[in-house]
Order: C-alpha cells, then sequence, then structure tokens
C-alpha cells in the first residue's frame, strides 16, 4: 500500500512538473489576458487580473452548511436558521461569490454562449477555496446534465469547472451518475416548484467506492439541485457530500 501510495504521489508530482513547463512555454509565446478586462496577465495571475479580482462580488458572510449569505459570520458549527428548520443533506457547502456582475454575465456567457475561457478562470477561483473543505474529499462530482442537453450545448459546464480541481488535487471525476429526466430551466422557478421538479431526477448507478463526494457546480440558487443530488448519492451508499460552487444567488 505505502508503495502505492508512494507512486502515485510522484506520478503526480511528474505530472504537475511537466504541466507547469508546458504553461511556461505556452504563456511565453501567447500570455495570457483577464477574461474580464482582457489585460495581460503577470506572475500569480493567471486568467483574472487581481484588479478585476479585487472587484469581484465576494461572498462575505456566508453559513458553513448551505452557503447561503448571512448577516453576520456565525460560530463555527453554528448553521443558519434554514439549516436549522430543514437540515441539507451535506456536510459543507463552499461558494466564494455572489450571482452579480459581472459574474453573472460570464457564467451566461460560458453556459449558453459556449465561451469556454471562462471555466478555466472559474475553475482557478474554486481551486482556491479547497482548502476550506474537509480534508478527506476523495472524488469530483460536477452536476449531471440530461444527455439532451447536454448534446445541445456541447459540454458540461460543471465538468469544465471541475478540470482544474481534478488536475492540481489529483482526484477523480466521478462518473456512474445521471440526470434521469430533462428538468426544466430552474430559474424563476418558486422553491417548491424546483423541489418537484428534481424529486428523484438523479440516477446513482455506481460509486466506486468513494467515500466523500464533492459536487461542483457553477450557480446555486435554493441548494435545491445539490441536495436532491445528495440525498441520492447517500442513498447510493456515499458516506458524506460536500458542495462547492462558483456562485450563489442572494
Amino acid at each position: 500500500m505505502n508503495t502505492f501510495m508512494e507512486w502515485r504521489a510522484l506520478l503526480h508530482a511528474c505530472r504537475t512538473r511537466t504541466a507547469g513547463l508546458l504553461r511556461e512555454l505556452d504563456d511565453s509565446i501567447m500570455p495570457l489576458r483577464c477574461v474580464f478586462c482582457g489585460t495581460a496577465t503577470e506572475g500569480p495571475e493567471r486568467r483574472i487580473c487581481s484588479g478585476c479580482r479585487g472587484d469581484l462580488p465576494w461572498m462575505e458572510n456566508a453559513c458553513a452548511r448551505c452557503g447561503a449569505a448571512i448577516a453576520v459570520d456565525l460560530p463555527r458549527g453554528v448553521h443558519c436558521a434554514a439549516c436549522q428548520a430543514r437540515p441539507p443533506p451535506v456536510l459543507a457547502m463552499v461558494v466564494p461569490l455572489r450571482y452579480e456582475f459581472p459574474v453573472d454575465a460570464g457564467l451566461k456567457a460560458l453556459k449558453f454562449g459556449r465561451r469556454l475561457q471562462y471555466a478555466p478562470a472559474f475553475g482557478e477561483l474554486l481551486l482556491a477555496e479547497m482548502a476550506r473543505l474537509p480534508a478527506d474529499i476523495d472524488a469530483l462530482l460536477p452536476v449531471p446534465l440530461h444527455w439532451r442537453r447536454q448534446a445541445f450545448r456541447g459540454f458540461n459546464q460543471a465538468r469544465e469547472l471541475c478540470r482544474p480541481l481534478a488536475r492540481h488535487c489529483a482526484l477523480p471525476i466521478m462518473t456512474g451518475v445521471s440526470r434521469r429526466r430533462p428538468t426544466p430551466f430552474q430559474s424563476g422557478l418558486a422553491a417548491t416548484q424546483r423541489r418537484k421538479n428534481l424529486r428523484r431526477a438523479f440516477l446513482v448507478r455506481k460509486t466506486s467506492g468513494f467515500q466523500h463526494v464533492l459536487i461542483v457546480d457553477d450557480v446555486v440558487t435554493t441548494g435545491e439541485t445539490t441536495r436532491q443530488l445528495a440525498t441520492a448519492l447517500i442513498r447510493g451508499g456515499v458516506k458524506k457530500v460536500s458542495v462547492l460552487a462558483v456562485a450563489r444567488a442572494v
């Protein structure tokens, strides 16, 4: 077991080093530019410049269980009133940004305009938030799209957000989970209607023995999608589920 773990760590280190060298070569030929303002980025800046990063609508205080905005920072282990009234099936939820301009415009451009350059930019923001999550996460799960919607869109934006996390954290992207029916778009719907639309929407065929799965998504509105997906995972045998998303509606 120790030999296997050492071999895996060495392989990951080699891949990381190779990726870094290729990235430096690529940057020297074609420097990266900020996805929001177009300024050439330097040093630790990659796809979002320091000026735009500082101007993003960061979530100041949020419930550690559901990621919802709250007025004051709660003590560790204390959750918001909504979580106390209806505890979610997730252990933790980290959502660093509010769904406001320019984040909302960037995510819409990614999903509906096929502006895929936003995916690695937002993925890098999510990577910086991984330290706030439990350390025993052993797999990533992008929120599944129904196969017809994914075929029409050409990609799953949640899976694109997972790529830098999987690469830098050496975590597998979980398969064997699907959306069994084409639920309508959730935007503009009341919480009760969202709940009805998503009930039993996800099918877990296999969990591959993963114990703590991290659901990755672009936007959390009421949290009903992640609630239903987490419930399906737990029914399928996963012990713990956490959530990481780019933005939350407030």
